[in-house]
């Protein structure tokens, strides 16, 4: 996936400046596409050369002015024609499950510093994404709250619907890997039952 569709997706939404465009990929398809605003700020400038996006300057306190994106007719049709595409998946790259193919080679106490901290990490990841499916479905996450505003009410409910679906396979990948390193620390509780904790 390009970049510029995660920018075209958020701009699908409302019209934003670019600070604007990088705190809202951040707090929503941020959590399936990463990418720093130092990314961000060169594929607007590059997507509106390109006439996908449109800026036009705002007036910004007494003296200065700012630039708002605003998706156009090209953007729209772009993102629909990207929607509409099959997915190219990437071969599979996983350092966590490359390690852990040679655990033999760490000692006991490594092997269950990197098994707890797969957890943790995971763990982490399905409270920030269940939070984010409490506001997406009482509509207080503000890019749906900007979603729910702009298209009619009958697309309301698809619109939070996907969302959350989005959200929540992430939680069953996550959950999946919080399971898997659990497992790996029985297991090693098998194998080396005399170490110590």
């Amino acid at each position: 996936m390009s970049l510029r569709y995660a920018i075209l997706a958020i701009l699908t939404a409302a019209p934003l400046t670019g600070y604007e465009t990088a705190k809202r990929f951040e707090g929503s398809v941020g959590h399936v596409w990463h990418a720093p605003d130092s990314q961000i700020y060169p594929e607007l400038r590059r997507m509106e050369a390109e006439a996908l996006v449109e800026g036009r300057e705002e007036r910004w306190g007494p003296k200065g002015t700012k630039t708002r994106y605003y998706i156009t007719e090209a953007g729209e049709a772009a993102f629909r024609s990207w929607m509409a595409t099959p997915l190219k998946y990437a071969p599979w790259r996983d350092v966590a499950h490359m390690q852990a193919a040679y655990f033999e080679w760490a000692d006991p106490s490594s092997v269950r510093m990197h098994l707890k901290q797969h957890a943790a990490h995971y763990t982490e990841q399905i409270a920030q994404w269940s939070s984010q499916i409490e506001a997406i479905r009482s509509h207080e996450h503000p890019m749906i709250a900007a979603r729910l505003e702009r298209y009619p009410a009958e697309q309301h409910e698809r619109i939070v619907a996907f969302k959350a679906f989005a959200y929540e396979g992430l939680i069953r990948l996550a959950q999946a890997e919080v399971d898997w390193a659990r497992s790996g620390l029985e297991l090693l509780e098998q194998l080396d039952g005399d170490a110590p904790a």
